[in-house]
């Protein structure tokens, strides 16, 4: 018995039927490719922020011993040297009977070490976490550009603009140990005359600005401790949620910029 051939209305059927099938597995490929590139995606944004919160904690615990190391160089220099130099000071005080040309070498002495004491006192104030945030940034940082113009090593100018606010203890303290890089950075490998250094209050936005008329250097030509000395300001910047900006070539200075932007950290301000 030979079976009837299929009319065309069921052809129909089975070409619609198998067309459908088509597009639902089609559709079904195509969501579960979209699905997966999602998954993707999620799970590239998921590790990069992993490893941003782990770059971050590790500069912070980076940065937690630095400070705690300057805090115990800075009490030693204040309870330990500065007492024993303080002593010794003394005892050529009390010599006695000498003739006028060794009194007048026991006066220059006594001289040397009175400024070497004034010299410990104040480097141990900029070590010290305490002494940096009751000061404040602009006072500090005054006191520095002071120090440096009375070194006679370079001349420093110091300006800031706008109504100053209180950034945080711990953004000052950062952007205070930026400052201390540069200025180490400039003092040993720029051969600069002159410092400019600028604090800008904005609402909400802040930029610390340190140009010198130095010889300046291109990024190739860097040696491991001016690149370790950029490297830190960058990772001092970044834990504070600030920008660093290093502007230098051949010849032309260079200029150092760290621009803070509090509003988008939805941070107050007071």
């Amino acid at each position: 018995m030979v079976s009837a051939a299929p009319n065309s209305s069921e052809l129909y059927v089975v070409f619609v039927a198998t067309t459908v099938f088509f597009v639902f597995l089609a559709g079904f490929i195509i969501y579960f490719i979209v699905l997966y590139q999602k998954r993707q995606v999620q799970n590239k944004a998921e590790r990069e922020g992993l490893e941003a919160n782990f770059k971050q904690e590790f500069l912070k615990a980076r940065l937690e011993i630095q400070e705690q190391t300057f805090a115990h160089v800075s009490r030693e220099l204040h309870d330990n040297i500065n007492q024993v130099l303080s002593f010794v000071k003394l005892n050529l005080a009390m010599i006695n009977n000498v003739t006028e040309p060794q009194q007048t070498k026991l006066n220059e002495n006594r001289d040397l070490i009175a400024q070497v004491i004034t010299d410990l006192r104040d480097l141990s104030k900029s070590l010290s976490f305490e002494y940096i945030t009751k000061q404040g940034l602009v006072k500090t940082v005054e006191k520095e550009v002071d120090k440096l113009n009375k070194s006679g090593l370079i001349k420093a100018v110091f300006t800031v603009n706008g109504d100053i606010y209180p950034l945080g203890e711990q953004r000052e303290l950062v952007l205070f140990r930026i400052f201390q890089e540069v200025v180490n950075n400039t003092m040993k490998h720029s051969g600069a005359a002159h410092l400019k250094i600028g604090l800008d209050y904005k609402s909400g936005v802040f930029n610390l600005t340190i140009s010198d008329d130095g010889v300046g250097f291109s990024a190739n030509s860097l040696d491991h401790s001016q690149g370790s000395g950029l490297m830190n300001i960058e990772n001092r910047a970044a834990v504070i949620g600030a920008v660093s900006k290093i502007d230098s070539s051949p010849g032309k200075g260079c200029t150092v910029n760290v621009h803070l932007n509090l509003l988008q950290q939805k941070i107050a301000l007071h």
